[in-house]
């Protein structure tokens, strides 16, 4: 098994975008391209999950192909909910490190404002086992994570302050990336006393509807940011199957497979981008990650310590809740992210990063994948 690196990154603004998928994929790509300094691709994978309903495309693969001037490589699109560009990432890199290829595209894309809010969400409940009596109820994913926070804050006490001290920190961030769909500042008072989306969920409680694209570029070798680990694994999509709403087993064993093939733990990360599609989610996520003891981790929000100065920084990009969230690209920004700090050119650089993390959840928990990466020559 051969080291695998990511040497090339391109990431288009988040937000409401005129442009085409198409467009916003081949303007991640190119930049990847051209910063890992033009090397011949033997592969293309694309993460997306409904360029079909909600962009009028597919076939994404082999357009960015043919449009790159890449010739006749294998190419293919990838779905996993919003964790299609996780699963695009991981199959690539298992790939190169397996020697079947050198060198790899990996791009992740969503256009998703061109329709109604309504068209939207019948797109996003995709996501979810449609055949089943939860899907006939009008379950939505604001419901599910609104269940889990109810849940939540009976369990362990905490309060709805702690789910806006989330969307607080990571708006924060948000401000200084200039890729973010919402830069503007926010007070805790606006995010608590925000227009109401299921309850105890409000409006900065929820990640938005985005466009954009990441792309990044991978490599046999210890020529860029290595890629330490990959993990992966699935949970139930039906709620009524879960023995536990606080115990998210898709986050909780992807974090742990990827520990165990790094020969690694949660103390040994710096820096952390994981899928706060939720402020609930976020809280969850860490506590499956191994960061804080469960029903610990709104204590953790509470004292600062998944900021900067903490114990470890988590979505110093704004995450999805304000970066942004075009579903197919998310799980690529946040490995763009991870390289940008261990390189040492984040936004909200974390000082001494060596090692990073990332998490990209699909579903309500169905798909979760997390990925090392240490820093390169660490």
């Amino acid at each position: 098994m051969s080291r695998v690196s990511v040497i090339g990154r391109g990431i288009t603004k988040f937000g409401k975008r005129e442009d085409s998928i198409k467009e916003m994929l081949i303007e991640a790509c190119r930049d990847a391209i051209i910063e890992a300094n033009r090397p011949r691709m033997d592969a293309v994978f694309i993460g997306n999950f409904a360029s079909g309903s909600l962009a009028n495309q597919e076939i994404l693969g082999s357009i960015v192909t043919n449009e790159l001037g890449l010739g006749n490589i294998p190419s293919i699109k990838m779905e996993g909910a919003c964790a299609s560009g996780g699963l695009a990432f991981r199959q690539a890199y298992q790939l190169v490190k397996a020697g079947e290829y050198d060198t790899v595209l990996v791009a992740g894309a969503e256009k998703m404002t061109a329709f109604d809010t309504e068209t939207v969400t019948k797109a996003i409940n995709h996501a979810m086992d449609n055949a089943s009596s939860e899907s006939a109820s009008g379950l939505t994913f604001p419901g599910f994570f609104g269940v889990l926070a109810n849940r939540y804050i009976h369990e362990y006490g905490a309060e709805r302050e702690h789910l806006a001290m989330v969307a607080m920190k990571n708006r924060e961030y948000a401000i200084n990336n200039p890729i973010a769909q919402f830069t503007k500042p926010v007070e805790m008072e606006d995010i608590i006393h925000a227009k109401p989306i299921t309850d105890p969920l409000g409006l900065f409680d929820c990640s938005p509807i985005s466009d954009g694209a990441a792309a990044v570029v991978i490599q046999r070798g210890a020529n860029g940011v290595e890629i330490l680990s990959s993990g992966q694994a699935s949970g139930t999509p039906l709620m009524q199957e879960v023995d536990n709403l606080l115990h998210m087993p898709a986050t909780y064993y992807s974090g742990k497979h990827a520990y165990e093939r790094a020969g690694l733990g949660p103390e040994d990360i710096d820096v952390v981008e994981l899928h706060d599609c939720f402020s609930m989610t976020e809280i969850i996520a860490i506590e499956e990650l191994g960061f804080f003891e469960k029903g610990k981790g709104w204590k953790a929000l509470e004292k600062g310590v998944t900021k900067h100065g903490g114990l470890v920084p988590v979505n110093t990009s704004g995450g999805l809740l304000s970066k942004g969230h075009p579903i197919g690209a998310t799980g690529i920004a946040q490995i763009i992210q991870v390289v940008d700090q261990l390189n040492g050119c984040a936004v909200n650089q974390v000082d001494n990063a060596e090692i990073g993390l990332a998490q990209n959840l699909g579903g309500t928990g169905a798909y979760s994948t997390v990925h090392l990466l240490r820093k390169k020559g660490a």
